[in-house]
């Protein structure tokens, strides 16, 4: 089973327990894995790569580098997020390996923002890599994709059910590691103790329709075992494409049936 972390954090003087998990697989159809993803307390990021020869994984591997060093450094915000993703973009450009001018990554995740007593937590993303929210028994998409099919649809020119099976369906407006890097679009969310995100590549939506995302979290709610349980039905539905996602929940210390290690550094 995916390993499940957890990370103690106080808000307005109330102790909450965050916990996730993230599993990568390569699927059943391709060659190479070009997804990458963080975990990594307060930062949580799906990287789905693309581009010829090895170029998806250099962009997504290299993006998910930079943003490791910024936790490392315990400087997570926006300024250093977008520092990261620009040196990301350089590293991208300056590898031996990257020959396809096509060659980039999506970006999407979540990281926690606690100044005093306001913490939130802030969604951000480029291109079509996702993020959902469980709360209240009611599943949202945070993010809004950067693609073509979703620019038609918001002018009212597709609907969401003729944009399944579409043939512009892979086709994104932004990545990481074009030549000039355009800033992630970010949405600020309050803590809320029951919440539950799901961040993924669109290896999991090409096979999980939202209420069957819906459905896992409803089955499982350890992260480790939701995640699990996701990829083998992603891969079960077909596994096209390489399948990514982290969950990460939320939960009052005091409602915990049992006390958990904070295995987070």
């Amino acid at each position: 089973m995916a390993e499940t972390k957890t990370h103690r954090v106080t808000v307005a003087q109330r102790p909450l327990l965050l916990s996730w998990s993230g599993v990568t697989d390569q699927g059943r159809r391709r060659e190479t894995n070009q997804d990458a993803f963080l975990a990594d307390f307060p930062l949580f990021i799906v990287a789905d790569g693309m581009g010829g020869h090895a170029g998806g994984e250099i962009a997504s591997r290299s993006t998910v580098d930079r943003l490791q060093s910024t936790v490392s450094a315990g400087d997570v915000n926006r300024p250093a997020i977008e520092n990261a993703l620009e040196l990301a973009v350089a590293d991208i450009a300056d590898h031996p390996e990257t020959t396809d001018e096509g060659t980039g990554t999506t970006l999407t995740g979540v990281y926690f923002e606690n100044e005093g007593d306001e913490a939130h937590w802030i969604a951000l993303n480029i291109g079509d890599s996702r993020v959902y929210l469980l709360r209240d028994d009611r599943l949202v998409q945070v993010t809004t994709d950067h693609s073509v099919v979703q620019e038609l649809i918001t002018a009212g020119k597709l609907s969401p059910e003729e944009a399944e099976g579409h043939p512009y369906s892979n086709v994104i407006t932004r990545a990481v590691g074009a030549s000039e890097l355009t800033a992630p679009d970010y949405v600020s969310i309050d803590v809320r103790a029951g919440d539950r995100f799901v961040i993924c590549s669109d290896g999991l939506t090409k096979e999980l329709t939202d209420y069957g995302i819906q459905h896992f979290l409803r089955e499982h709610l350890d992260p480790g075992a939701a995640v699990d349980a996701m990829l083998a039905a992603a891969l079960e539905n077909g596994g096209r494409d390489n399948v990514t996602l982290i969950i990460v929940q939320v939960a009052d210390e005091a409602d915990s049936s049992s006390p958990i290690e904070d295995t987070a550094e």
